[in-house]
């Protein structure tokens, strides 16, 4: 017979104890060192391995052993089996609030909102537009038709009437323009 079986048995008589506090003490902790470890390894299993919520179960088990010291059966096999049955239900319960309940967010406060601010893409937009505006009415049609319409080369060239050497042409002045213009914008 281990000690901690002894332990268990020593406090299964009320009256070798005159304390019965100090017997619901002697009964918790020798609780846990005879069940404490099988009872986390048990725990994690159930709460999918979440090492917080199984010592919160074996915590709450032990605790529900000490409420009921004067009603449980001391012997080891039956002290293990009320202590995974409480620890079993606890843990059920455990999911099913979790399920009911919505998930809690915390609150975030005002000023750490983002709100988009699409005065940066207004203003790049009107800046475009101006260096296209400067551009000959010949280019600001290539640039519009391959990169605003995401047309080739070949197909501006046949809605155009001209070469695609010409469209690559005017395609390569008008970036370079725009380059030149957007630089003098900042």
């Amino acid at each position: 017979m281990g000690r901690h079986t002894r332990a268990l048995r020593s406090v299964a008589d009320p009256e070798a104890v005159a304390d019965a506090g100090d017997a619901h003490d002697d009964l918790a902790k020798a609780l846990y060192q005879e069940f404490g470890g099988s009872l986390m390894a048990f725990a994690l299993r159930l709460t999918g391995q979440d090492r917080q919520w199984a010592e919160d179960v074996v915590q709450e088990t032990l605790i529900k052993a000490w409420r009921n010291a004067d009603k449980l059966d001391r012997q080891p096999e039956m002290l293990r089996a009320w202590l995974f049955t409480v620890a079993r239900r606890i843990v059920i319960d455990g999911w099913r609030s979790r399920s009911a309940r919505p998930q809690q967010i915390e609150e975030i406060e005002s000023d750490a909102i983002c709100v988009p601010d699409e005065s940066d893409r207004t203003l790049a937009a009107m800046i475009v537009y101006e260096a296209l505006q400067g551009l000959s009415p010949e280019q600001r049609e290539a640039i519009q038709q391959t990169y605003l319409r995401d047309r080739t080369v070949n197909e501006v060239a046949a809605t155009l009437g001209v070469p695609p050497g010409t469209v690559k042409s005017r395609i390569h002045h008008a970036v370079r323009a725009l380059r030149r213009a957007l630089r003098e914008r900042g």
